[in-house]
């Protein structure tokens, strides 16, 4: 009889995984999960280092999501979305815009409808034909332009890799994407803005950090500035929070940092706090109202997926949403925030370390062949694979981005766990760079 290994690599095919590799390798296969710790098949223990792909929030089996979505599954799984409803979409729809109004001290007009979608990718194009529907609607069909920015990751399916800008990932797929207008820093924006702004939908963003690009901050004021030009110039703002919502940033959502409400706002990852797929898009009553119409004028948003508004997904994202009032999680975040930073700034010694960064929950470490010159590891060293490779032998799982190594553990994670998990990185990076 055939092992779950060698059924691994006899039919499955990994996402963003160079599987000749992969099927020279011994899988992980995961069985079983608590709170930061993940079990494989083996028996052995590692940390989650990474929330499952930014996913988890309060740890794996949280009591309380589990049994909510334990309590809806004696009711009901699913049912279209398509002109019915169920009762957790519609308290998870109340509770989305009551929290993003209320933390972003947005008015009862903004981020005051939610439409429901898959994942994150999901969100994106959902936030995306939206606002190129809504000029349409206001008789400017003319404004058809996106504004993106460089290294920009806003998901995998094509009009999120339109607005997205990393090549490793995207040029294959150029044949397929529509033209979107490019820049790297405000000052091109702007200039933009001068220019064309007649001709702009919507300008696209990660709010405060791009997480693809390997967890690269942006500077201070720049989210604000750009709100302020897209009012001067009436164009819509997009927020992509989709890594950055629900406290990764240390707030709940990222755009509070900078007091900037957007127009229309992407979620999922931690929405259901890792659980399940599920993901929402908050528009204005403006855009909603862009689209209200007799039958026959066919205003309609023609976008749905077949599990929107999943009960389940829902009944597990409200779950976690209680469990960030009842158990004060951003509260016991700051502790844990100051933790990760003094750990993370401590491995900026280790010769190889060009750069680190930190934000809330977040931190990536980048390594350099010549950290001086910042002269970068070649791809055939996969260094940023070898480190994580080191780190899987002690116990902690993480995946790299490139030659960055990112580091994003579970809100629930001990400061023995956090320590851990550092400890690993630093000799991990010792060890790697230094065969």
């Amino acid at each position: 009889m055939r092992s779950l290994a060698d059924k691994d690599h006899r039919y499955i095919w990994h996402p963003f995984t160079q599987m000749k590799d992969r099927l020279a390798e011994e899988p992980v296969i995961i069985e079983s999960a608590e709170g930061a710790v993940l079990r494989d098949t083996a028996g052995r223990e590692y940390l989650d280092g990474n929330s499952s792909i930014w996913t988890n929030l309060h740890g794996h089996r949280h009591p309380k999501i589990t049994q909510a979505i334990k309590d809806q599954l004696d009711r009901i799984a699913h049912s279209s979305f398509l002109g019915l409803s169920n009762a957790p979409a519609i308290e998870l729809a109340e509770k989305l815009v009551t929290l993003a109004q209320s933390t972003l001290r947005a008015p009862r007009s903004a981020l005051s409808r939610v439409f429901y979608s898959d994942d994150g990718s999901t969100a994106m194009e959902v936030a995306i034909k939206m606002a190129l529907q809504y000029w349409q609607h206001r008789k400017q069909g003319k404004r058809t332009k996106f504004v993106a920015f460089a290294d920009a990751y806003h998901g995998d399916t094509l009009g999120a890799v339109s607005v997205g800008g990393i090549e490793l990932f995207h040029a294959a797929f150029k044949p397929l994407l529509f033209d979107v207008l490019r820049v790297g820093q405000l000052s091109e924006l702007e200039k933009i803005m001068q220019q064309q702004h007649d001709r702009v939908a919507a300008v696209v963003i990660e709010p405060l950090v791009q997480g693809a690009a390997g967890m690269r901050l942006w500077p201070r004021g720049l989210l604000a500035e750009l709100r302020r030009l897209c009012d001067q110039y009436n164009v819509l703002l997009i927020a992509d929070e989709v890594l950055t919502g629900f406290g990764r940033t240390g707030t709940m959502f990222a755009c509070e940092q900078e007091h900037v409400v957007p127009d229309l706002m992407a979620l999922s990852k931690g929405l259901t706090g890792g659980y399940l797929p599920l993901a929402a898009t908050l528009t204005t009553d403006e855009s909603f109202n862009s689209f209200l119409g007799d039958y026959a004028e066919y205003k309609t948003f023609f976008h749905g997926h077949c599990y929107t508004g999943n009960q389940l997904g829902c009944a597990a994202a409200l779950a976690n949403l209680r469990v960030f009032e009842e158990e004060r999680v951003l509260k016991n975040l700051e502790s844990r925030i100051a933790y990760l930073k003094s750990g993370l700034d401590r491995l900026r010694t280790l010769p190889h370390v060009g750069d680190v960064r930190h934000i809330g929950m977040i931190g990536a470490v980048e390594l350099f062949k010549d950290a001086v010159k910042k002269e970068p590891y070649p791809p055939a060293d996969k260094m940023g694979i070898k480190v994580c490779t080191e780190m899987r032998k002690h116990g902690v799982l993480t995946r790299p981005i490139g030659n960055t190594i990112v580091l994003m553990p579970p809100y629930c994670v001990t400061d023995e766990q956090l320590k851990k998990m550092l400890d690993v990185l630093h000799n991990a990076i010792n060890s790697a760079t230094t065969r």
